[in-house]
């Protein structure tokens, strides 16, 4: 014996219309902005709050080691291992192309100092901007990155 088939059963949406608004269930999230923070790093957690952060940013940071050499690049990876001696950062220096590994423990002060790459980079700015454009006649209506320059 066997049951409806799936196009025989009423739909669940007869007098409905597919508004994606409608069925949005979770709201969206703002971008917490970043730059220019330099993080306070008392506690472990604190440090690793703020690394989690700068592997998240799309800017360059710059890190300060308890030796007191400045790193500025961009962090592209990092490991958060049971304690600070076994979690590191890898970064990619802005003035050299070896990638370095710092670890945790090894860090004394960290800055948000580069700018931010995707700041203002949403979907909706897009469309906001080719929507602006098409209203003005535009003929070029693909929308060009700007320089990071």
């Amino acid at each position: 014996m066997t049951g409806p088939r799936h196009a025989d059963r009423p739909s669940h949406t007869e007098g409905f219309a597919l508004d994606p608004d409608i069925l949005e269930v979770a709201p969206g999230t703002q971008k917490e902005s970043v730059q220019g923070w330099v993080p306070t790093l008392a506690t472990d957690q604190e440090l690793r709050l703020a690394l989690e952060k700068a592997f998240d940013y799309r800017g360059d940071v710059t890190i300060t080691l308890k030796d007191q050499t400045r790193i500025e690049g961009y962090i592209f990876d990092r490991v958060a291992g049971p304690s600070l001696e076994t979690s590191f950062v890898r970064i990619l220096p802005k003035d050299s192309s070896q990638r370095q590994r710092i670890g945790y423990d090894q860090i004394a002060a960290l800055a948000f100092t580069g700018r931010d790459a995707a700041a203002g980079k949403s979907w909706e700015a897009w469309v906001s901007q080719y929507w602006e454009k098409k209203a003005d006649g535009s003929q070029k209506l693909s929308l060009e990155p700007e320089s990071l320059e």
